[in-house]
């Protein structure tokens, strides 16, 4: 056992729950409800709709089960998955499969599951068509899921069979158990009885499985499961002993044997699990029952009762599990983000909060409020969502809506302290959710039956929730995630920007989800059939199944646990402020890509134009640490039915299929499961349209303006289904659900640094407004890093001037242009070449059109806006600006602000070195300043 450090004030107050529960009411039930709360929950399931109507459900579902035991009492317990006729005692795994049984045992005992992969070519039968008693060497029948044929199986290959049919028995003997305390029946306790004994007397004598391999199984395993993760019937079995407990004292059930089987899983999960990441808290929720079923310490002679299991869920950390007291510490304080990818992140929050509402329902001393960063946690999962409220898909998560669970368990708390303030804006969300059809408010199991507050608090309904939550940037450096925001409603752009970093990480270099048009259009391929399926391991956690750069077709490194974040280099705005300039994001990252020493940087920005609308801009440069021959293949997967590459007159050029690419030309076997390769070879820009057809919308369009390169080839391509897309999600339309994915391939024969892969991602709807009318690319002689791009706004009204260098130190020099530094994007009206803004980022020194602006030390981010008055603008450094002026006029004035206050002014002075400019000197930065001409 190690020992660790302790916040005193939070040790001070699991020490005090664990004396609170000793205190607690000595009888059951008591994980859910006493039965001095018990007229009140019967009060409620008569009167609260959705509660009774997940009780009358209950109560419907058992009906059938009920007359199949009246007509044959052993129905139910002959389908247990039992070791009926070899009463074997030891279990056997090799690796993540079950191996054999053997030795005996009094009675018959419980089969161990089949495998650890659920992924499974063969069909679970229904409860009915379970063949009683059933145990026959020869393994199991089944039905192959696509032939239909069935044959004779090895437990190894049937997926999760065993452990399913035994924890929906269970669910149906709690079930049972529940309805006999709410309504006194006996028949509900009948029927429970024996399966419940039959399974605990088949488990108490039962071993614990062996690895024969003695690899890292041994470590994991549970009871009944592969993974100590995955015991959910035990939380079954807990709840009935719990709801049954005094009808089975009447009826002399060995409750020894059921305390001593509980202290065993307990301690199977204590020994066995992985210590630090979600599996600690799965397997913490786990203990919480366990220790909240059984009895005092001194009830038991071996000392394991509930103190002993409370004080190893919240207090004293071991080899295998983290107390949840250290386990907080993982996550990041000033953030809020757990270090796993989004899907696993929202589900821990979902844990803690069942864990502390477990606890407080024993002591009632607000133990959720001692812990902050659950509820910080909670609220800023919102930064994970796109703009439809539907999370990001990095690693191995998928698209989906925050769990509604997560804030019903925090109004729940605030509900019962009175914290009506924080409840009615949580209600809100959550009014906001059911309103979106996001959510129906229902009780879906117990514990939502019980810890669910009756109604929603009617608070003001925050229509801006989503916005309010979330900032137009946020870093999670824990797990390698950057998300940039614009635009609002339906204009709303997002791109999320992932690395390598934490648990269910991918190998994906830099890889980007773009969301646009109402969709996740740019989206991720998610996890593939199991974490130990080929297709997952060969494609959908590799380079090709990403929006990201692959390096001479083998860049790889190891994935789940990844260890390979980008570098935030540059951002705007500041990560979760809201600045007064919104006329775009932007960030840069670099990541060095182990397999072919390659270093790779990568720019995305999202620009708004004059209307609500906006474009996307992807800069990536890669290239070999070693130089010499190389190719660089750049991957886009948008949802669609259709991709055609076009020329600069948007006339349809004409691919030729080819069998470029793939493990026979030396490529990761990835390649492979691309489908439909065509291809063409032009130097030239191109334009790739992506076209998504609905029934109830018009076609949804994503056309990429792409910089053309020698040594350049485009190609199309068929990839995998996205498994991050699932029906009813709001990030893609159900017509294109489990469709292959539209995948544009730029391959370069060469550096792609220089000269990198440059891209204008312009998302619209066809016949409706189209922010951009054209893009052109070019570059200044002698300064090859440096990216030129031009967007004409499609009124023709102004066009963007993006200059790009790969770093802050890299200069570009032309005529009248100067740079040192990053990013300019300068805005001018097309009819009269005035400048509508100017923006300035990572930038030393910045010369062009009569503006002449230099950093006092530092580099520098600027925003100038063209107002009625003169300009508006705001500064994060101190700098000189030298702005246009015309001889003879008044000079003008510059005002600055903080906290809305007038706090400074001057006019400007002429530039002792040129008439025609004026000088303001800012000796810090500003969030709010003007420049002010004296019309008169």
């Amino acid at each position: 056992m190690r020992t660790k450090f302790f916040l005193i004030p939070l040790m001070i107050g699991i020490m005090c729950c664990a004396s609170m529960l000793q205190a607690q009411e000595s009888g059951h039930p008591r994980i859910y409800a006493t039965n001095a709360a018990k007229k009140d929950f019967l009060n409620s399931i008569k009167s609260i709709e959705w509660k009774k109507s997940l009780v009358d459900k209950k109560i419907a579902n058992l009906e059938k089960y009920l007359k199949y035991v009246e007509n044959d009492p052993t129905w139910l317990v002959s389908r247990l998955q039992m070791n009926w006729k070899t009463k074997h005692n030891k279990v056997f795994l090799k690796g993540g499969e079950f191996a054999y049984s053997e030795g005996t045992a009094p009675v018959p005992t419980v089969r161990f599951s089949g495998t650890r992969d659920w992924a499974t070519e063969y069909s679970s039968p229904k409860l009915e068509d379970v063949e009683p008693y059933f145990d026959d060497p020869r393994g199991y029948y089944l039905a192959h899921k696509k032939t239909k044929k069935k044959e004779w199986l090895h437990p190894s290959k049937i997926g999760h069979a065993i452990e399913g049919t035994n924890r929906h028995i269970m669910s149906l003997v709690e079930d049972a158990s529940f309805l006999y305390w709410v309504t006194g029946d006996k028949k509900y306790a009948e029927f429970a009885k024996p399966v419940f004994e039959t399974y605990i007397e088949g488990m108490y004598y039962r071993d614990a499985p062996i690895d024969l391999e003695n690899g890292t199984q041994q470590r994991i395993s549970g009871l009944a499961t592969f993974e100590v993760i995955h015991e959910k019937i035990l939380i079954s079995l807990l709840t009935t002993y719990d709801f049954l407990y005094d009808y089975f004292e009447d009826e002399k059930v060995n409750l020894d044997h059921s305390a001593a089987v509980f202290q065993k899983w307990g301690d199977q999960i204590i020994t066995n699990g992985i210590p630090d990441n979600n599996w600690n808290l799965f397997q913490a929720r786990f203990l919480t029952y366990v220790a909240l079923t059984l009895d005092n310490n001194d009830a038991y002679k071996n000392g394991k009762g509930r103190e002993y299991f409370l004080d190893h869920t919240f207090t004293t950390s071991t080899e295998r599990q983290l107390s949840i007291e250290e386990s907080l510490l993982v996550y990041d304080q000033e953030n809020g983000m757990w270090p796993e990818c989004a899907s696993y992140s929202v589900h821990v929050i979902t844990t803690l909060l069942n864990i502390f509402t477990l606890l407080d329902n024993s002591t009632n001393n607000n133990e959720l409020s001692k812990f902050p960063i659950i509820e910080k946690a909670a609220l800023a999962s919102f930064q994970y969502l796109f703009p439809s409220g539907y999370t990001v898909g990095f690693g191995d998560s998928n698209h989906k809506t925050l769990p509604p669970e997560n804030f019903e368990l925090l109004i729940s708390n605030y509900s019962k302290y009175n914290n009506e303030e924080k409840e009615a804006v949580i209600s809100g969300l959550l009014d906001q959710m059911i309103s979106k059809g996001e959510y129906e408010r229902e009780a879906n199991d117990l514990f939502q039956l019980f810890f669910y507050v009756d109604h929603l608090k009617k608070g003001d309904a925050n229509e801006n929730g989503l916005e309010k939550l979330t900032s137009p940037t946020f870093y999670a450096s824990n797990v390698s995630m950057f998300n940039q925001r614009l635009g609002k409603g339906d204009d709303a752009m997002m791109i999320s920007t992932a690395g390598s970093f934490g648990n269910h990480s991918h190998v994906n270099g830099i890889s980007i989800e773009l969301f646009a048009n109402k969709y996740a259009l740019g989206l991720d391929m998610g996890k593939g059939s199991s974490y130990w399926h080929t297709d997952h391991r060969e494609y959908y956690s590799r380079f090709p199944a990403h929006n990201t750069v692959v390096v001479d077709g083998v860049s790889d490194y190891n994935a789940m646990r990844g260890y390979h974040p980008f570098k935030l280099d540059n951002n705007y705005p500041e990560v979760s402020t809201t600045p007064a300039f919104d006329k775009l994001t932007f960030s840069k990252v670099s990541f060095f890509e182990p397999k072919t020493k390659a270093d790779q940087q990568r720019f995305t920005a999202i620009i708004k134009s004059n209307s609500s609308k906006g474009y996307i801009l992807d800069v990536f440069r890669s290239k070999k640490q070693e130089g010499g021959t190389e190719r660089h293949d750049y991957f886009y997967h948008n949802l669609g039915q259709s991709l055609q590459i076009l020329d600069a007159n948007s006339k349809a050029l004409s691919l030729k299929s080819t069998t470029d690419f793939g493990s026979k030309q030396g490529d990761i076997k990835a390649y492979d499961y691309l489908t439909e390769k065509k291809k063409v070879e032009t130097s030239k820009d191109v334009q790739a349209l992506f076209r998504l057809k609905t029934s109830d919308a018009p076609d949804n369009l994503m056309k990429i303006w792409i910089k053309g390169s020698v040594d350049q080839s485009i190609y199309t391509a068929l990839a995998p289904k996205s498994n991050v897309l699932k029906r009813g999600s709001g990030t893609a339309p159900a017509e294109v659900i489990g469709d292959s994915i539209q995948t544009l391939i730029v391959k370069r024969n060469a550096s792609a640094w220089a000269n990198p892969f440059t891209m204008v991602f312009n998302p619209y709807f066809e016949g409706e407004e189209n922010p951009v009318n054209a893009v052109s690319y070019s570059t200044i002689k002698d300064y090859p890093n440096t990216q030129v791009i031009n967007v004409l706004m499609n009124d023709k009204s102004a066009e963007d001037h993006i200059i790009l260098n790969a770093s802050e130190s890299d200069i570009v020099k032309n005529d009248a242009l100067y740079q040192k530094g990053l990013l300019s994007v300068t805005r001018q009206s097309e009819q009269s070449d005035k400048l509508e803004f100017l923006f300035l980022s990572g930038m030393y020194k910045f010369e062009n059109n009569g503006w002449d602006i230099v950093a006092a030390g530092e580099p520098f981010t600027l925003s100038i806006e063209k107002t009625d008055q003169g300009f508006k603008f705001q500064t994060d450094k101190a700098i000189t600006i030298n702005m246009p002026f015309v001889k003879g006029d008044k000079p003008a004035e510059l005002r600055l602000y903080e906290n809305g206050k007038l706090v400074g002014s001057r006019k400007g002075t002429t530039n002792r070195n040129r008439d025609d400019q004026l000088v303001f000197k800012i000796g810090k930065g500003y969030e709010n300043a003007e420049i002010i001409f004296d019309k008169n």
